[in-house]
């Protein structure tokens, strides 16, 4: 995602090397959630006998509208949230739950405090900060280290703040606040058991979908309507509950959960279900520790645990980057690891544990598919395998925008090695990476994959060609990589979407040209190779698109450009002559114990009739899921002019006529239904990256599969220690049919004369 996680916000390698320390972090401004009302005589839910329906939305028909006990008949309608029993008056409401303008005003205060914090939190974490970057995780011959997955005091010896043993406490405005939330949610603990949901007004069924909502989905965090739930926080509070019903889990659309004030002592590792949370509290419980899982959640801003029995934290808390308020009042927890939000803030525990943590076990390897494809004379040397791969460049993996990931995982010396480890594992025949800057490519790549037998060929994005060199070589770009013993390089060449655009006659004067596609420097790296055993031509595509999801429009265009270019390219390749020198070896190798072994002999080149008929096999991150209008133009040949995704713009010719192409293209993991995703994060996970090949010159015949999804149970997201890049590596078998020749045949009608004339 190079693009960042914002691509879609409104939204592989198992090897192991050294890792390179760094820390960053984000402090956030943190809100307050105060007290419940008291009076409320409504019943209450038994989670030993009510049984919520198997449905995501109960509505009003459903059998579990009742069964809840929270879901009342006489709701009455307060925008989106009611107090059932409570009554409809909504200053009230506000009254009881104590956010009138003192609310307001400590907020305030108290952002303004974490605004200054958070000046001093980057770029080395200022002052405090270089107190926790001396951690190393221990190796020993190759094998990762996998202490319990807590903290306990024993991990305190190394990394921990110098202060903490050093100065006495001095508790902080962050601290004050937090001992004003803990002392607030003691005073609830004395109110009658009650529980409170917020749900639709009279005349709506509670928890149903928009009419137009399609699908089983689960909401992003920043806006993309995936689920638009008319309904998105719960309260079991002060409810005496001791379990929590499995189905409450399925409520993957939940922004706020409250399950405070009741007898819990166990916490489901379900939780890390509900990735959409941003507020959770579990205060005033009998919780002893927490479930892994916790760090699954990734979204959360506060997390109460305010008076619980928790001796610990597991390691898995590092991963709330974004939380804001950390509440551990009023639990036995050891003296240093409190003293750090005393001293400091929550977003400084958060950080600690999440550089401490020992480095996990690693995934399963990912199986590989065989697809099930009748076989047309397939050879060994008519396969061959295909790589895509958005490596996630250097510049854009920050802690900002990767706040859950270590920084020692996420330094680029570990990534790059990484990454490298997998391209050798997976041995393909051609890879295309995208998101990989001049630098990256020149200096490591380009010389660590010719020791494998690959040769290269790069272009950085349009910007490059106005920027300095020292500048330039930390842009990013398109790289193809292909084996030197198997294919020759007949032809590169260049697509920049916005150079091609402004050059085409019925675009000139268009604004949406100016405005929305001229600005985007994204390219595409087309090659045309020659297999020196078979002579079978190929083109191989490497392209990425354009990331913000608000601009669906210019990724059509950008497609379409790009196939227009493919038929030019196409149709010249069909003049092409034949290549004469072929020959890899000029000398004979030696084989097995000094045995010579003949050279290779290669085969005639191949001529091909039409520009369609050459195999394509086109990569890249496409950042557009599978139900976009790019999706739809590679995979039917053709789109509409009124089109969805082209918002009623004007972009000449394909906005008057409709855009086509020749090719029939099938996107290879189609063939298995897609993958779950090919980009990982808490904000976003769905298939944007693609391998589509030509399905009338090439048979796709396997696939790397799917990551074990028992491993992603505690992966909040990608990257991470074993997983470089928020993408994943696609990779695809291929073989060449083989074109039968069509015989002329003279048909033979002699003896029937004969007989007529008889």
């Amino acid at each position: 995602m190079a693009d960042g996680s914002y691509r879609f916000q409104q939204g592989a390698g198992h090897y192991f090397y050294q890792q390179q320390n760094q820390q960053a972090h984000q402090t956030r401004h943190p809100h307050q959630r105060n007290g419940s009302p008291v009076n409320n005589s409504r019943l209450a839910f038994n989670p030993s006998t009510d049984t919520p329906s198997p449905n995501r939305s109960p509505g009003t028909h459903s059998p579990a509208h009742n069964t809840y006990g929270m879901y009342g008949q006489n709701a009455h309608q307060q925008n989106q949230h009611v107090m059932l029993n409570g009554g409809p008056n909504r200053n009230r409401y506000q009254m009881q739950m104590n956010l009138g303008k003192p609310f307001q005003h400590q907020a305030h205060q108290h952002q303004t405090h974490h605004q200054n914090a958070q000046h001093h939190g980057d770029g080395g974490h200022s002052g405090h900060g270089g107190n926790f970057g001396n951690h190393q995780h221990n190796m020993s011959s190759g094998t990762l280290s996998n202490n319990a997955p807590h903290f306990t005091p024993n991990h305190l010896q190394n990394g921990t703040p110098s202060s903490v043993h050093s100065q006495p406490h001095k508790p902080n405005e962050h601290w004050q606040e937090q001992l004003r939330l803990a002392s607030q949610s003691r005073e609830m603990n004395l109110v009658h058991y009650h529980a409170r949901s917020k749900v639709p007004g009279a005349g709506s069924a509670a928890g149903t979908k928009k009419e137009d909502d399609k699908g089983d989905r689960t909401r992003t965090i920043d806006g993309k309507d995936t689920g638009a739930w008319l309904w998105a926080a719960l309260d079991f509070g002060g409810q005496g509950l001791k379990i929590l019903a499995p189905a409450l889990f399925n409520y993957c659309w939940l922004d706020k959960l409250y399950i405070n004030n009741n007898k819990l002592t166990y916490l489901p590792p379900a939780i890390g279900r509900l990735r959409n949370l941003k507020e959770l509290d579990l205060s005033n419980n009998e919780l002893t520790d927490l479930p892994a899982e916790i760090g699954m959640l990734c979204n959360l801003r506060r997390l109460y645990l305010f008076y619980n029995q928790l001796e610990m934290l597991p390691y898995e808390v590092g991963s709330l980057y974004q939380l804001e308020m950390l509440g551990i009042e009023g639990n036995p927890l050891n003296e240093d690891l409190k003293s750090i939000i005393m001293e400091n803030t929550s977003a400084d525990l958060i950080r600690y544990l999440r550089e401490q943590a020992d480095v996990p076990e690693p995934p399963n390897d990912r199986p590989w598919v065989s697809l099930d494809e009748t076989p047309v004379d397939i050879t060994d040397q008519s396969r061959f395998l295909v790589l895509s791969y958005n490596i996630l460049c250097e510049k854009y993996a920050t802690q900002v925008t990767y706040g859950y990931t270590p920084s020692s995982a996420l330094a680029w010396e570990h990534r790059r090695e990484v990454v490298l480890g997998e391209l050798r594992d997976r041995q393909p025949d051609i890879m295309c990476l995208q998101e990989i800057d001049q630098e990256s490519y020149q200096e490591y790549f380009r010389a660590a994959l010719a020791i494998d037998d690959y040769r290269g060929v790069f272009w950085p994005k349009s910007r490059a060609q106005t920027m300095a060199e020292k500048e330039a070589k930390f842009v990013d770009g398109c790289a193809t990589f292909y084996k030197n013993s198997k294919y020759i390089l007949l032809d590169k060449q260049l697509i920049e979407f916005a150079r091609h655009a402004i050059n085409r006659p019925d675009m000139k004067g268009e604004h949406d040209i100016f405005n929305r596609v001229m600005p985007r420097d994204d390219i595409a790296v087309a090659t045309f190779l020659e297999d020196r055993a078979t002579g079978a031509r190929l083109i191989v595509v490497n392209v990425h698109i354009f990331w913000n999801p608000v601009f669906k429009d210019v990724k059509v265009v950008q497609v379409a450009i790009l196939m227009e270019h493919i038929i030019a390219l196409a149709e010249k390749y069909t003049k092409w002559p034949p290549c004469k020198d072929k020959e890899l070896f000029r000398f004979s190798t030696g084989g097995k114990d000094g045995e010579e072994k003949a050279p290779m002999e290669p085969g005639p080149s191949m001529t091909y009739s039409s520009g369609a008929d050459i195999p394509l096999v086109m990569c890249g991150d496409f950042n557009s899921t599978p139900d976009s209008g790019v999706y739809d133009l590679i995979a039917h040949g053709s789109l509409s002019n009124s089109h969805s995704d082209l918002a009623n713009r004007n972009y000449g010719n394909f906005t008057r006529d409709g855009m086509t192409h020749p090719f029939q293209l099938k996107s290879s993991y189609a063939n298995m239904g897609e993958l779950a995703f090919t980009n990982y994060a808490p904000n976003f996970i769905g298939v944007i990256d693609y391998i589509w090949y030509s399905t009338n010159s090439l048979v796709n015949t396997g696939l790397l599969g799917e990551i074990d999804k028992d491993y992603l149970q505690r992966v909040p997201g990608f990257p991470n220690y074993h997983f470089p890049s928020d993408h994943l590596a696609l990779q695809a078998e291929f073989v060449t049919k083989t074109r039968k020749e069509k015989k002329v045949v003279e048909a033979d009608f002699g003896s029937q004369r004969d007989r007529r004339q008889q």
